[in-house]
């Protein structure tokens, strides 16, 4: 891009109520991630399902933050599809977790809905999806 152009006119996401994402998205990253990465490090073989579950939450935390980051349009479709991905995780693995918890010998990120993190895992994926509905660039009437 030469010096002279200016950068495309994005929708800022990280403004405002979007910024309070970003930083629990960021929260959510570190801990996820730090948290399954030691434990697939040290004891992978107890719970390799919950400890690969909570690393791909840590991806997708990781995913989202920087879509809200980036900001625009296609940031914007793209942070929705996933948060509703995110959702949907949340609520089959918490189900899960609670119709056959021999499944899990060790808790999940989204274990419980979430419950070892405060349910933030269950109430962040509708709080983005609200924000990024909300925030959806609306077309000039023709």
């Amino acid at each position: 891009m030469a010096a002279t152009q200016e950068r495309p006119n994005r929708t800022r996401l990280a403004s405002g109520p979007g910024l309070l994402l970003v930083w629990l998205y960021g929260v959510m990253v570190v801990g996820a991630v730090s948290r399954s990465a030691y434990q697939i490090a040290t004891e992978f073989d107890r719970a390799p399902l919950a400890y690969t579950l909570s690393a791909l939450a840590g991806v997708v935390y990781g995913f989202i933050t920087y879509t809200l980051v980036r900001g625009g349009e296609k940031a914007r479709r793209a942070a929705l599809v996933c948060c509703a991905a995110e959702l949907a995780g949340v609520l089959t693995v918490g189900t899960w977790t609670l119709v056959e918890p021999s499944a899990f010998p060790d808790a999940t990120v989204w274990s419980d809905y979430g419950m070892g993190y405060l349910f933030i895992p269950v109430l962040l994926p509708l709080t983005a999806v609200y924000w990024l509905r909300r925030s959806r660039v609306q077309e000039p009437a023709a």
